[in-house]
């Protein structure tokens, strides 16, 4: 394999585990309210001074996404117990269940819709799973399950 073909393939491997994560729900958001709930999980107990920093987002719109992302639930809000002017912010609970939902889904039945062969579904998570083990840090990959490139129901998505 070349330079070339493996950026394309990291780029289809990008384009899919998007689609694994993303739905009709984040679409919702604005790619700035993505950003900043994704700074907020990664650093919890942030400022918005802390976020505009991170993101180099005006603090107009950092403060408008919070507010947003407040009023859908998504993000928590307590006063600092150091300096009481300020707010800190944490990725509520609600959201912490739902990234983490999305993100445990099985690949096999993505692969299943990108690939018309049921076999070649399995087959391709296998060697993902393979190329996994190999490339990322961390245990083993999840055991294999005959019936994983079986999409699940649609109202499961």
């Amino acid at each position: 394999m070349d330079g070339v073909r493996l950026l394309r393939l990291g780029k289809r491997l990008t384009e899919l585990g998007r689609a694994m994560v993303a739905d009709h729900a984040s679409a919702t958001l604005t790619p700035g309210e993505i950003a900043v709930i994704s700074d907020v999980y990664q650093h919890p107990g942030s400022s918005v001074q802390d976020i505009r920093v991170r993101t180099g987002f005006a603090q107009s719109h950092v403060s408008t996404s919070v507010a947003r992302l407040r009023e859908r639930g998504l993000l928590d809000a307590a006063p600092d117990p150091a300096d009481g002017r300020r707010t800190l912010l944490s990725v509520s609970t609600l959201a912490r269940g739902y990234v983490r939902a999305r993100a445990t889904r099985p690949a096999e039945p993505l692969l299943a819709e990108a690939l018309a062969d049921p076999a070649q579904a399995r087959r391709a998570a296998e060697l993902l799973d393979e190329l996994a083990a190999l490339l990322l840090p961390g245990g083993p990959p999840a055991p294999a399950r005959p019936d994983a490139a079986v999409p699940p129901p649609a109202d499961q998505g």
